[in-house]
């Protein structure tokens, strides 16, 4: 919903450089929406020269509260009225929140909040673990306290500059006051010790869109150390640190559920509410379909593949609208599918779905989830229409798979045949290829729940 700007409403905002690229507005302002709460979420970009005049302007402007990002998360401390502890020992902020009396900011850090929040979802315990921390800017100082915090055995910083990790682990081993925290120059990670499995937090800017093709280390031997891997980079979701973790075994986690917490926490402080689990699962939909850009995804696939409810699971997940050809052209033409075979023929039939597709392709609407009939991408031109409207996937299941879910449906025109697995066998085959022809993903769905299918999509499109 478009959100109304009155004479009351508040102000919130990131400070940061560069800004352009974030999706903090779109967790603040679907929050917003969400709760009726009377207030905007802006990004404003910030010099660092101008970092002091930043969070006085914004005092003066009775700003209701701001985020921080790189690279003022440590310059902006000096004009804060007040601090967090936790926030002061990490010597980082990255939410401002107005005093009670409203003469000033105290600082707090939502960084280390939100990802001890999206570990324990993760169900990832450091208690006890050995840890490597690959950084020591911004991000990783809340990374390396938590899991100081939390007990882990032993923290190794690795850093191209290991003056910034030396320093690093002095603030975290007389944080907690035993000597936990090892530095270590990034290229000798090969000296890590042998012998354990690591938890690996990956907290540099190295991955992060346009340049995902790289990782800050790409050494296979590196990765066989690691039981599961942290990338804070949201942009791709599945970043090539990821991509090698997950080749080597280990569990991944993102760095998007991070991002979400971190920005919840500091609206609940903002606002003095407590956002409930199920709108953070549909915050999180809402991010995923910031990442895509509103690409519109297109189902494809033999009948009984699974396209209908996946497309349901997709639409629960990302927000977005569901299509289906075939219930767009029975709610047209006020008849079943069965019925306009009868009585008007495959043929006509065929002609409807070109049409629709013809005209929903010029149309240029974003966030749709299309799931189309398992005869439509036959023509050569329904299928260049369908490459028009989004990303086109194609399900595939196996004849057997297949007939046992739609062995029971006696609407379907196409299987009235006494040997129904042999039409089924027969069909996937003359299809096969054009299925191929007609994609830009393959997922298969045998064996798999609709919640793997719809999150396999979602990866594969980020």
């Amino acid at each position: 919903m478009k959100r109304d700007v009155k004479g009351t409403t508040r102000v919130c905002g990131l400070i940061g450089n560069p800004v352009h690229h974030t999706l903090s507005p779109a967790i603040h302002n679907s929050l917003n929406d969400i709760t009726d709460t009377d207030m905007v979420y802006v990004p404003f970009e910030v010099n660092e020269k101008d970092v002091e005049t930043a969070v006085k302007g914004a005092l003066a402007l009775d700003i209701l509260g701001m985020n921080v990002t790189i690279p003022h998360k440590s310059a902006v401390i000096p004009f804060l009225k007040e601090i967090d502890p936790v926030a002061e020992k990490i010597g980082a902020v990255n939410t401002l929140v107005r005093t009670l009396d409203g003469s000033g900011f105290r600082g707090y850090n939502t960084d280390y909040t939100g990802l001890s929040r999206s570990l324990r979802e993760a169900m990832v315990d450091v208690m006890g673990k050995s840890v490597v921390i690959l950084g020591a800017g911004g991000v990783s100082r809340p990374a390396a306290f938590l899991a100081a915090s939390e007990g882990a055995a032993e923290i190794f910083i690795l850093n191209r500059t290991i003056e910034r990790a030396e320093k690093l682990c002095a603030d975290v081993n007389s944080y907690v006051g035993k000597a936990v925290a090892k530095p270590l120059e990034l290229g000798r990670y090969s000296e890590l010790p042998d012998g354990r499995k690591y938890i690996c937090f990956q907290m540099t800017m190295v991955g992060m869109y346009p340049n995902s093709g790289n990782a800050v280390i790409e050494d296979p031997d590196f990765y066989r150390k690691i039981e599961i891997g942290f990338d804070a980079v949201y942009r791709p979701l599945n970043t090539k640190f990821l991509q090698l973790c997950k080749e080597a075994g280990a569990k991944c986690i993102s760095g998007l559920k991070m991002l979400l917490y971190q920005g919840v926490d500091a609206y609940e402080m903002w606002n003095g509410i407590k956002v409930k689990d199920s709108v953070c699962s549909k915050l999180y939909g809402k991010l995923l379909g910031e990442l895509m850009e509103g690409k519109s995804i297109v189902l494809t696939g033999f009948m009984g593949s699974g396209k209908s409810s996946v497309a349901q699971r997709l639409c629960e997940i990302l927000g977005y609208e569901m299509l289906d050809t075939d219930a767009e052209i029975e709610q047209m033409q006020s008849a079943t599918i069965s019925t306009i075979f009868r009585e008007q023929g495959e043929g006509a039939f065929r002609d409807m779905e070109t049409e629709f597709v013809k005209e929903l392709s010029e149309e240029g609407k974003k966030r749709i989830i299309l799931s189309v009939g398992g005869g439509l991408p036959i023509k050569p031109e329904n299928r260049e229409y369908l490459k028009k409207i989004g990303t086109v996937v194609f399900l595939k299941a196996r004849p057997e798979t297949v007939y046992e879910r739609v062995k029971g449906d006696k609407t379907r025109p196409l299987l009235k045949s006494d040997d129904v697995l042999s039409k089924i066998k027969e069909l996937q085959e003359e299809r096969r290829d054009i299925y191929k022809a007609a994609c830009d993903l393959e997922i298969d769905t045998d064996n798999k729940s609709i919640d793997l299918v719809a999150n396999e999509i979602i990866e594969q499109m980020l």
